[in-house]
Parts: structure tokens; sequence; C-alpha cells
């Protein structure tokens, strides 16, 4: 029976054939925890009378969100996870080590065919590896960890094809703006997206990853993209990649839409306040004045955004009246970075660089905006005061049109500087 990418993991996983629309009960590969959602899972997972996690093995814990701490509050949340760490011996904790997404993925974590569950919407973005991934809440996430288990529904997928090669300054990013326009902010609510396609197949894992993370913001259940021999070998730079095979959907696989893209045909996008559906060519917004540049988070903080980033900035300034902050998703790009030179290179330009974490993305650890200043960000998420206050304007871009915006002082099209 053919089947897509996300029905040939759960076959494979149930030992049978699945059909859209059929709830099926699955046991989970890895459950991952921030920390702002711990002591909410800790409660539940006592008020249902849990007294220890099925799988300790299986948790990951990570603090990413509150590190570092911002308010007070924050350390009562370390806290409690601390304790509750210690009374299990859990040993997948990671407190200082970069964005939760961004560990899950690098430090060997997911391989493909896994089924994993996270506290944080973006869990979506372990589909670049070729796993179903996808967020739940803390109730369901404390049942998980008593049971070792979780339902999914056998959901419809929608496929999006790319062919082609990108032109100069057209990255994954303006990829998946310019798709969640055409379909909508829940054009994939309760399906799948699956991204395959020449294009997609010649790009990298990182930029899979991008694809993948932001696949929620169509309102998708997860965000899928088959596992080659360049995922296998990401897998193996950290991971157990014993025993793992290349995993793709069947040729002749039924979805319920088809999405084709000629990707000479793309261009850099911009996703306008307030919402990420609010996609527009460079060309509609280029000139608008931004008074701070972001570069980061776990759809853009990674090793081939600072070298993009640093190709921009290269022999350049930040511009006088902008502030430019970077943060790396994990201490592992950090490191990389510094030693490849993009650190130094943005620093010399003016940037801010911080420690690894989710940092201006969820709102927390510096670089807040003021009623009336806009962002021009590498982020995924533009909502009402996201950033601060609830009369900021928060634009979206790729790293190349964020780091050429740092250098005008306005949005500008990176392609100018690419060519």
């Amino acid at each position: 029976m053919p089947g897509t990418l996300y029905e040939k993991i759960l076959a494979r996983k149930l030992g049978r054939p699945v059909d859209v629309g059929e709830i099926v009960e699955v046991d989970v590969d890895r459950a991952m925890i921030h920390d702002f959602f711990t002591p909410f899972v800790i409660r539940k997972f006592r008020e249902m009378g849990f007294t220890r996690p099925r799988n300790p093995e299986s948790v990951v814990i990570i603090y990413d969100h509150l590190v570092p701490t911002s308010f007070p509050e924050d350390s009562k949340y370390h806290r409690v996870t601390e304790e509750f760490i210690q009374e299990h011996a859990l040993r997948n904790v990671h407190r200082t080590d970069g964005i939760s997404h961004q560990i899950m993925c690098e430090q060997g974590y997911i391989r493909p065919g896994d089924i994993s569950v996270g506290t944080d919407s973006h869990t979506v973005m372990y589909g670049g590896l070729g796993a179903v991934a996808t967020g739940v809440g803390y109730t369901e996430m404390a049942a998980v960890l008593g049971t070792g288990r979780t339902w999914l529904k056998v959901v419809p997928s929608i496929r999006v094809s790319v062919d082609g090669r990108l032109g100069p300054g057209v990255f994954s990013k303006d990829i998946i703006l310019r798709v969640i326009a055409d379909i909508g902010g829940d054009g994939a609510t309760y399906k799948a997206l699956e991204f395959g396609g020449g294009t997609i197949d010649a790009m990298s894992v990182d930029s899979r990853l991008t694809l993948s993370n932001m696949s929620v913001e169509a309102g998708a259940k997860t965000g899928l993209i088959a596992a080659d021999d360049a995922v296998l070998s990401y897998v193996a730079r950290h991971g157990d990649s014993r025993g793992l095979h290349t995993l793709a959907p069947d040729p002749d696989a039924e979805y319920e839409r088809v999405l084709h893209y000629d990707a000479a045909e793309l261009e850099p996008v911009i996703a306008c306040p307030h919402t990420v559906e609010n996609v527009k060519p460079i060309g509609d917004c280029e000139g608008i004045e931004v008074q701070q540049a972001f570069l980061g988070s776990c759809t853009n903080g990674r090793l081939e955004d600072f070298e993009i980033a640093a190709r921009v900035l290269s022999g350049r300034k930040v511009h006088p009246q902008l502030r430019f902050y970077v943060v790396p998703a994990s201490r592992e790009i950090f490191q990389a970075a510094v030693a490849a030179g993009y650190v130094e290179t943005l620093i010399e330009a003016g940037a801010v660089v911080n420690q690894p974490g989710c940092s201006l993305c969820c709102g927390r650890s510096g670089g807040l905006l003021d009623a009336g200043e806009r962002v021009i960000s590498s982020n995924n998420r533009n909502y009402i005061g996201r950033m601060g206050s609830a009369k900021a304007e928060i634009y979206l871009g790729s790293p190349a049109t964020v780091a050429a915006s740092a250098v005008e002082g306005r949005i500008t099209d990176p392609r100018e500087y690419l060519r």
C-alpha cells in the first residue's frame, strides 16, 4: 500500500498499514520538555497519580526560554525542575547548551522514523530529519511521561515540491514564507506538510530544518522531509546511526494537495505585521526603516545562517542608528562560528553576539522593543507583543535579508549583496 512519509513512519511503528482518519496509539521515542513548561508538566504528572516516568531515557529536559533568567520568578521554574530531575535521576538534561529543538537534532536524540513530542509547537522541526514530531500541551506531556505512549491521528498530507536552483539571495526561509502565504496560516491545520523535489534534495540539513520548523505557522501537525544520505550523515555526527536507512515517501503516494514551485521564480519575501501569512515581495517593503535587527532562534540561528550574515557584513558596518543582536541556536554552533571567523566578522561590523538560547524570539534576555519601533528578524513569529511592546512591529525575513537590512538601517533586498 503506497504511503506518504507520515503514513509510512506510523505504519512502520505499528507494523501494519494505516488509513487517513484513524487514530492510533504509539510508543514515544523522545519526549522533550523545556524549562518554561516543566513545572506545569510535573504538577499534572503528580495529579494523574504517576510516581515515576515510564521511560526515563526517552525524556529530555532543556533550559532555553528562561536562560539566562530575566525575572526573579524564572529561577523558581528552574528549582522545581531540578528537584524533579534529581528525584528521578534523569540524565538527558541540557541547562545552558542552547535552544531545545536545535539540541534535539544536533545531539543525536532524533533519528529518522522516530515519533517525538515536545512542549513547544516548533517541535515539528525534527521532521527535517525524517521523524514525526509534534508539539503537545503539558497535560498530554504528563501522560506521555507516565505511560510512554501517545495517540496520533493519521492526517492527510500536503506535498510541497520545489525544483530548480534558487537564485542568489533566496533561501529556504523565503520558500516556507511563500508556502505559508499561499495556503494560509491555517491551510495545513491537522495535516502534514511534506517537502520534496530537486531543490529540497540539494539543500543542507540546516536549510531543511528551517522548512520543517515553520510548518506549524501554516497549522501543520508536522513538517516532513525524506531522510537521505545527508540526513544520515548529520545524525551520525552525534548519535547512533547503526541500523538506520534512508526513508522516503512512495512515488505513488496519495496527497490531499500538491503544490509545485519553480525555484528560479522565487524571490526574497517578508512576513509583515502582525501575522506570518501576511507575506509580501521584498520590493514592496524596501525602505521601511527598522531600529533593530535580530539573527537567531530555532528557525535561523544555525551555522550556515552565521556564514550568510558574515558574508553580507564582511567589510561593512551595521547602520549607526540600528541595534543588531545575534544569538546562536546552540553552544556547538557558537563554537563553530567562532572557529570559522563568522563571529569576529559580525562583531567587527557592530553586532552584539549573545549566549545561545531563545532570547528575543520569546521576548526574553534583552533586546525588547519599545512602542513604535520596528525589527527585521529571522525568527518564526511576528505576533503583537511577542518581542516587547504591543505597539512594536515585527518583520520576518531570511538571515541574508536581516543582515543586509542591518547595514542599511531599513528593509533591504539582499540580492545586491550576494550576487
